[in-house]
């Protein structure tokens, strides 16, 4: 089994070190007790994990286990579903953000969400496709002011250079990686504290998935990132923390090279050496 594991410890290595936790020493978001459904169907499980601030949370797991559903009720777009209903508390920065006073819209101002096909705006611009959400959320008396959102936006996505020349243009107009780093710039655009990434590489080259994994780990500088992914090597790559979810519990959640080298669940390693997935 060992052997099998330390096949993804070229990914491991930037990790460095970390010692057993049940949760990152500072957290963003606290979960207690979550449960969803679908109608009458539940899809998660009395759950509660802590994420940390400014890091790399990777959710890993067959699907249908409810790794989609978990990071939908972070940002509360669960709740818009047909039949979505949630239990239980989300804590951010010590606020309950399933509190009657508290706006979702505001909610997903400061969790964004970029999901798991490019979902560009045809008919926009790639200027506007960025500008889209802060012309939204805010009202700009100079446009000078929008074009330095902009600029600065698609510069943390590491794609300015490739478009600066060509903003008029359709986002449409770019490669599948462009669109997904230009959806990644409007999520960055309204300033959230919190990106969450719905299988952000499923749909990729591996040169693409390659750029969209630098960057996850340059943004992380300055945002808290949560990633769903099926993809074990990419979480051993850039994750900090991974959670191993399975028929809707969160079956164990540990730094990532513990997870991947020392799982104290047998499910988790069974999952990890491809006995079933």
């Amino acid at each position: 089994m060992m052997n099998q594991l330390f096949k993804l410890d070229k990914g491991l290595e930037a990790i460095g070190g970390e010692t057993s936790a049940t949760k990152p020493p500072r957290c963003i978001i606290e979960v207690e007790n979550l449960s969803a459904w679908y109608g009458h169907k539940a899809v998660l499980k009395n759950i509660s994990v802590g994420i940390g601030v400014r890091s790399i949370t990777a959710l890993i797991g067959p699907s249908g286990c409810g790794k989609s559903t978990f990071i939908r009720c972070i940002n509360r777009l669960h709740e818009v579903a047909e039949g979505g209903k949630v239990a239980g508390k989300i804590m951010k920065d010590g606020q309950d953000i399933y509190a009657p006073d508290i706006d979702p819209v505001d909610i997903r101002r400061s969790i964004g969400m970029v999901f798991q096909r490019a979902s560009v705006f045809p008919t926009m611009s790639i200027f506007s496709n960025v500008a889209s959400g802060i012309t939204l959320t805010r009202i700009w008396s100079r446009r000078r002011d929008l074009q330095d959102v902009v600029e600065r936006s698609l510069r943390k996505a590491a794609l300015w250079e490739e478009v600066k020349d060509k903003l008029d243009q359709s986002g449409a107009s770019l490669s599948g990686g462009q669109q997904q780093r230009l959806c990644i710039a409007r999520a960055i655009a309204i300033e959230p504290e919190i990106i969450l990434m719905d299988e952000p590489c499923s749909a990729l080259d591996p040169i693409s998935t390659l750029k969209i994994e630098e960057l996850m780990l340059e943004i992380k500088k300055d945002y808290t990132v949560v990633i769903v992914t099926h993809n074990m090597q990419q979480a051993a790559r850039v994750s900090d923390w991974t959670g191993f979810m399975l028929l809707g519990d969160l079956i164990e959640y540990a730094p990532t090279r513990e997870v991947f080298t020392v799982p104290k669940d047998k499910r988790t390693e069974d999952y990890i050496t491809g006995r079933f997935g």
